[in-house]
């Protein structure tokens, strides 16, 4: 069916995501979290690990909207460049 993705890319999708997953919490663990003295999690751990995945979070934003800006413009630019094509002289 149309518009469906394969099971072989949905597991592809998952993968992808907890790699990533890993991979920032391990980031912001290596980067917060330097007590191990103690059960408890300080608030300064906690608040530097909220700040790490916010800012995790507004970057990969940031870079998706540029990402579709450029093929906006790469699409204007290949329609522009089709319809000078196709205007007869």
């Amino acid at each position: 069916m149309a518009g469906q993705i394969s099971e072989s890319d949905q597991i592809k999708q998952f993968k992808e995501f907890l790699g990533t997953y890993n991979k920032l919490t391990e980031n912001c663990f290596v980067d917060c979290i330097k007590d191990f003295t103690s059960r408890d999690v300080k608030p300064e751990e906690i608040t530097c690990s909220e700040n790490c995945l916010q800012k995790y979070l507004k970057m990969t934003q940031r870079i998706s909207m540029r990402f579709q800006e450029y093929h906006i413009q790469q699409n204007e630019a290949l329609a522009a460049k089709a319809g000078l094509l196709s205007q007869p002289r």
